[in-house]
């Protein structure tokens, strides 16, 4: 199977990710991934925690500048914009973060109307209507008066995704939009997902380490592990995947490419060393 990092195709492509490589001071996170984010796609992004998943994402975002490579978004190299530019860009984007981020002393509503206060001029009665609209297709517009300490783990995931989709953004990414959440509410968030992304015809990037839904809801996935991509393929044929790495991630195997143990001394050796000194 052709991956999808085609350069030919690249107007066909939101997000273009070419050998971007990054470290924290001597710890190399990210060693030349590439990976392309069609448009109107959801892609998912799977690895193990600590993999660079996040860290991927923070150079789409432009939180974070690469040491080599580049990420381009519709078009413009991330790293090469200004203040001025990069606040442009982000007004495409919305971002359902890992633990929600919504602000506490805020209500459901304001949370929603925030990033619309922020980045529009819209009158107020405007900003009502977006609000109430946005809550009612994740199915919460009669919780706009509650504050974010009376919602659900379900529903708090759910306002954030509403947050995410207040500005009409070209692309949605979701880090790790199912992690601690109960069966149902997860069967909702994965749901939403796809059923938004249809809709609005937005593009979607999933970073996850939940692979049933992510290869329920994603029509195409790559794999990170060690700061490359190491397998990648539409998501349909990853259960059955032959690929070591794909095949241990997906049935949850102890044994296989991924290792359990950190790097260290062999474990009789370690035991024979004299106590460090304190």
């Amino acid at each position: 199977m052709a991956p999808l990092h085609d350069k030919t195709a690249s107007a066909d492509n939101l997000v273009e990710v070419s050998d971007l490589h990054f470290s924290f001071e001597a710890n190399p996170v990210l060693k030349g991934i590439n990976l392309t984010i069609p448009r109107g796609k959801i892609v998912g992004i799977l690895g193990v925690s600590g993999c660079g998943k996040t860290t991927l994402l923070r150079h789409l975002g432009g939180q974070l500048r690469p040491l080599r490579g580049q990420v381009t978004f519709d078009g413009q190299v991330v790293h090469t914009l200004n203040n001025t530019g990069l606040y442009a860009m982000r007004r495409k984007m919305g971002m359902m973060f890992q633990v929600s981020g919504l602000f506490s002393d805020l209500s459901v509503f304001d949370n929603i109307a925030y990033p619309m206060r922020e980045h529009t001029d819209l009158p107020e009665d405007v900003i009502h209507d977006l609000v109430l609209m946005k809550l009612h297709a994740v199915g919460l517009r009669g919780a706009h008066a509650l504050r974010t300490s009376e919602l659900s783990g379900g529903m708090e995931r759910r306002v954030a995704l509403a947050r995410a989709i207040a500005l009409d953004p070209m692309l949605i990414m979701y880090d790790e939009p199912f992690a601690g959440l109960d069966p149902i509410s997860l069967n909702t968030i994965a749901n939403l997902i796809r059923r938004l992304n249809d809709a609005l015809g937005l593009t979607s990037i999933v970073v996850t380490y939940d692979v049933s839904e992510s290869l329920k809801v994603a029509d195409y996935v790559y794999f990170i592990h060690d700061g490359v991509v190491v397998a990648e393929g539409n998501a349909a044929e990853m259960a059955d995947s032959a690929d070591p790495f794909v095949s241990q991630f997906v049935h949850a195997k102890p044994d296989g490419p991924v290792a359990f143990q950190y790097p260290s001394l062999g474990y009789a050796d370690e035991l024979d060393l004299p106590p460090a000194a304190s």
